[in-house]
């Protein structure tokens, strides 16, 4: 299995719903929770992924950002997230 992180809010239900995914399909994973108003919060992101790329969730698998809670769901409905992950 590919090492995966999820870069969360605890009550974002996009967060949620890629959580969600990734439990239903057995995957562990390590979750960063970036609070809403954290100082420096978003910060943390941009700096990881680019300027575009300071909402949440944001998804690492296996070393290769794959984007947010659609970008996840758009992997899955295509069919390549499972190689993605390893599965």
């Amino acid at each position: 299995m590919a090492d995966v992180t999820l870069y969360t809010s605890k009550t974002c239900p996009f967060c949620l719903r890629a959580e969600a995914l990734m439990k239903r399909k057995g995957v562990g994973y390590e979750r960063i929770v970036i609070h809403r108003f954290m100082p420096g919060g978003r910060d943390v992101l941009r700096e990881r992924f680019g300027h575009q790329h300071w909402r949440i969730p944001q998804i690492v698998i296996g070393g290769e950002h794959v984007g947010g809670c659609s970008e996840l769901l758009a992997l899955e409905r295509e069919g390549r997230l499972d190689p993605l992950l390893g599965a």
